[in-house]
């Protein structure tokens, strides 16, 4: 298949005229299709159906040390649930609070009480600082973004490799400006590009030497067991490689069983040095008297031990494959050659992330709209919503049925092609707003 750039003018109009065409169809199917967040499946879900029958009697509401899970108390959790999810990212029960069951909201609540009240090793809350500054490795999670605007925190962006944010950037901020307090990771199958950060990127962000004493780490590991493939990758510890580097304090780790049993109603977890989760624990103490125990009670029942994640972990995988193989066919089979998308084939994880030609991802994601089919907002992954080039796309396939996903990853590659050729076509001079005005550019 030829690169559209080296199409002439006159190829590049006929094959807009023939791909318009094919757009027509789309949208005369009534596709009506939401893939903008990656949600699982129903099928998913009912993977951890008999998660809500694990308790059902009095006795049965008992956690290990004899604790009535129905009343108050054990802030930092029940001690079988810190015991299991300690495993899951890699602590001790001493390293980790199990919260209510939203990871983000863990992450808010430590971005809030750091402004509020400061962090260990601070000398004042972030809130009576001059500037409060976050880095970004972009593209990134759109939610993550949101919670340091939301406070007013100034983002910066840090470009993304292909092991992990640019190091050399990292280093350069959070060494020379102690303004700069945290940065965002998600470390395994990054969001959205399905990137696991290598050993010596962790090992790099292990060994910073932050100009700012109260710099944090933002690990948000949600990722962690959710690989697609027997051979799948390995992300180094985080803690383990900070204690190492005697800087065990600087990271706040994050996971959720959100996209292991149910979203709405999973477990959330926060771990970090045990200073730190001394320092945190005086913190909640106002904030709540305990999380919801039995929840991490029927967790644990369901679970059993980690090797009874991984099992449970290795059906959504059964499930999950065929759709990130799907997209990825499509775009191998429609795509390839044409110089009009990159993207990535991640090993885990929920998204699949796509470069379009500069200037064409807002165009596209408008164009899938209008014949039916919702993709996450160009922008999104950039803080305040920005891409500088406007090219980043989500990929978000694990909503749709195998059947609904191909017609939608066909109709995502008619639209990328279409947005593209506009581009070729316009050399700049002429701008597309409504759902028909590629029709205009055939016509050149």
């Amino acid at each position: 298949m030829s690169e559209y750039s080296s199409l002439s003018d006159t190829q590049k109009k006929a094959l807009l005229s023939d791909l318009s065409a094919q757009y027509r169809d789309f949208q005369s199917r009534g596709l009506q299709l939401d893939m903008s967040r990656g949600k699982p499946g129903t099928d998913q879900l009912d993977l951890s159906l008999d998660i809500l029958d694990c308790i059902n009697s009095s006795e049965s509401c008992k956690a290990g040390d004899g604790t009535d899970c129905r009343s108050y108390g054990l802030l930092d959790g029940i001690p079988e649930a810190k015991q299991l999810f300690a495993q899951l990212l890699g602590v001790t029960p001493e390293e980790i609070i199990i919260g209510g069951n939203s990871s983000l909201n863990m992450m808010y609540d430590a971005v809030a009480r750091a402004m509020m009240f400061g962090v260990l090793g601070g000398d004042k809350p972030w809130c009576r600082l001059d500037s409060v500054k976050f880095l970004c490795p972009v593209p990134g999670y759109d939610r993550h973004f949101k919670i340091t605007e939301r406070f007013g925190i100034d983002m910066i962006n840090v470009d993304m490799t292909d092991e992990g944010p640019d190091m050399d950037e990292v280093r350069r901020y959070v060494e020379n400006d102690d303004s700069v307090k945290g940065i965002w990771c998600v470390p395994k199958y990054s969001n959205p590009q399905g990137i696991t950060y290598s050993d010596a990127v962790v090992d790099a962000f292990a060994s910073l030497k932050p100009a700012a004493p109260d710099f944090r780490i933002f690990w948000d590991d949600a990722y962690c067991v959710h690989d697609l493939y027997e051979e799948h990758d390995h992300l180094k510890n985080i803690l383990s490689a900070c204690r190492a580097h005697g800087s065990e304090n600087m990271v706040f780790i994050f996971g959720s069983t959100s996209k292991i049993s149910f979203p709405g109603s999973g477990v959330a977890m926060m771990a970090a040095s045990k200073a730190n989760i001394d320092f945190t624990k005086t913190q909640l103490c106002p904030q709540t008297i305990g999380p919801d125990k039995l929840n991490q009670l029927r967790h644990v029942r369901f679970f059993k031990d980690i090797d009874g994640i991984h099992a449970h972990m290795a059906k959504h995988a059964e499930l999950l494959r065929p759709k990130f193989e799907t997209v990825l066919s499509c775009f191998d089979r429609e795509l390839r050659g044409t110089g009009t998308l990159d993207w990535t084939s991640p090993r885990g994880g929920y998204f699949i992330s796509v470069n379009t030609l500069d200037g064409c991802a807002k165009r596209t994601v408008q164009l899938c709209a209008e014949a039916g089919v919702k993709l996450t907002e160009a922008g999104a992954t950039f803080p305040y919503g920005f891409d500088p080039r406007d090219r980043n796309i989500r990929i978000a396939p694990t909503y749709p049925t195998v059947a609904e996903l191909s017609q939608a990853v066909e109709l995502f590659s008619l639209c990328v092609r279409i947005a593209a050729l506009e581009k070729l076509l316009s050399k700049g001079r002429v701008k597309f707003h409504s759902a028909g005005s590629f029709l205009k550019a055939a016509c050149l």
